[in-house]
């Protein structure tokens, strides 16, 4: 690893966009492979699949620092260096960390756009409590903002605080937040949350840079593992995708990835026995009603002919992951044998009523795997052929993105399925905005947009709490 990061600091500093002129680079300096360590040239594919599907986005972002930080400090010295550094060491998707103090550029220009963003957001959200309250709607949401700030904060903790942090009169108690949230059903937190998110798409569409079309990434994402008592919540408190003994309340998400901003679409709740073709169905009648889907990225536990065939159906491509059952682990002990790479077959999945879905199945070898058998192998699904594996690695941003919302989530010990359902659409919610206000801050500054982010989460929750009316 140490050996791989060395060189992905070389190709920073050099600025090269594909590895490929980092394998030439390298095979012109044989003293410099001595050095690394390297016996032979790694191949460019190898080179992509570790910066791409090995290194963690954390990684990558200190290799482009320390890359550009070299390049400053010989520069600095006098020290010929092969491209112009770049002076401003940006933040990138590092949503805890601070921005730089002394580009107030971007926070003004962040801080217009916030404001906007949330005018145009947040009224797709209500209530519905009729006229005549004294407490303006728009607190609540200004409260579960409040809540998002921080990690860890409950509704009556938080209520408390935003008394006296708030600029409004009259404030929503914690319990009253609650009682309100609780009202609301689960369906009609979609409808407020698809709404909010097409006036979100509306905005940034109006760049050059946002293009309604792409690929997205289904998945379901769980809570922290429920250590109380579940008794008659067995259907919404139910067991882990890891497959072991704790229990978890679970959400499934579509999401735009790869070059397009990382926006979640929709999101809905996962019940204990609900089938994952209506999951998929369902997120991605949302989806296309908002932007062209091309490309469905799925994990591992979508591995159903009938999704399959629904997706081919709709004219969509697809990867997916597919289980290793025993004909499979059978393959992958013969390609082991073999000491083959790569292995791509035609396949048939029974469909029923002897109809059946035609697939192509792709064996790929693991890089540096922990296994040391037929474990080291992968099977993906996909009816596009095997250009399409390597959209795959643009999962990972969907796994980076969960870790931000739910950084977002307000907590709660609350078993109540609508309750848990909105903190984490609200926070989902909060994710997306800050993506957007990082893409319209990025054009309204280069007139370009690069996928890490320049504005930091912490930013726009900030910026969203002044706006709101807090502090």
């Amino acid at each position: 690893m140490a050996t791989l990061f060395r060189v992905f600091v070389l190709q920073e500093c050099h600025g090269w966009e594909h590895e490929t002129a980092l394998v030439g680079y390298l095979r012109n300096r044989p003293e410099l492979r001595d050095k690394l360590g390297f016996e032979t040239i790694p191949y460019q594919s190898t080179l992509w699949r570790s910066w791409h599907e090995r290194f963690t986005p954390d990684l990558r972002e200190t290799v482009e620092t320390a890359a550009r930080t070299i390049l400053i400090k010989a520069q600095n010295a006098g020290v010929a260096v092969p491209r112009e550094p770049a002076r401003k060491l940006r933040y990138h998707g590092n949503e805890s960390g601070e921005s730089d103090p002394n580009d107030q550029t971007t926070l003004e220009q962040a801080e217009k756009i916030t404001g906007h963003v949330s005018r145009i957001v947040f009224p797709a959200f209500s209530l519905e409590r009729g006229e005549g309250c004294e407490i303006h709607e728009n607190a609540y949401w200004d409260l579960q903002t409040y809540l998002g700030l921080r990690e860890r904060l409950a509704a009556n903790e938080g209520a408390r605080s935003f008394v006296y942090e708030s600029t409004r009169d009259r404030t929503p108690l914690g319990h009253a937040h609650r009682e309100h949230i609780r009202d609301l059903s689960v369906d009609q937190v979609r409808e407020m949350y698809r709404q909010a998110i097409t006036r979100l798409l509306n905005e940034v569409a109006e760049t050059e840079q946002f293009f309604r079309a792409g690929i997205v990434a289904i998945d379901i994402t769980e809570a922290d593992p429920f250590t109380g008592d579940r008794t008659g919540y067995e259907d919404e408190i139910i067991g882990t995708k890891k497959k072991n003994d704790e229990y978890a309340y679970q959400w499934a998400t579509v999401q735009l990835v790869g070059n397009a901003v990382p926006i979640v679409l929709d999101a809905q709740p996962v019940r204990k026995g609900e089938p994952r073709l209506e999951i998929v169905e369902g997120l991605l009648d949302s989806a296309e009603e908002m932007v062209h889907v091309d490309n469905v990225l799925m994990d591992r536990e979508f591995d159903s002919q009938h999704v399959l065939e629904m997706l081919s159906q709709r004219g969509l491509s697809y990867v997916v992951p597919k289980r290793m059952q025993t004909s499979e682990k059978a393959q992958a002990k013969r390609l082991l044998q073999r000491d083959q790479d790569r292995y791509e077959t035609d396949r048939k999945l029974h469909l029923g009523k002897n109809e059946w879905h035609e697939t192509t199945l792709i064996y790929r070898r693991k890089e540096d795997s922990e296994y040391d058998d037929h474990r080291q192998y992968s099977g993906f699904m996909t009816n596009q052929g095997s250009g399409h594996l390597t959209e795959y690695g643009y999962r990972w941003e969907i796994e980076s993105g969960y870790r931000s919302i739910k950084r977002f989530m307000a907590a709660t010990t609350s078993k109540d399925f609508g309750l848990r359902f909105f903190y984490f659409a609200f926070a989902c919610l909060l994710y997306s905005i800050w993506r957007a206000v990082d893409l319209l801050v990025q054009v309204e500054l280069t007139g370009e947009y690069e996928h890490s982010p320049i504005v930091t989460a912490d930013n726009t929750l900030t910026l969203l709490k002044k706006e709101t009316g807090i502090g």
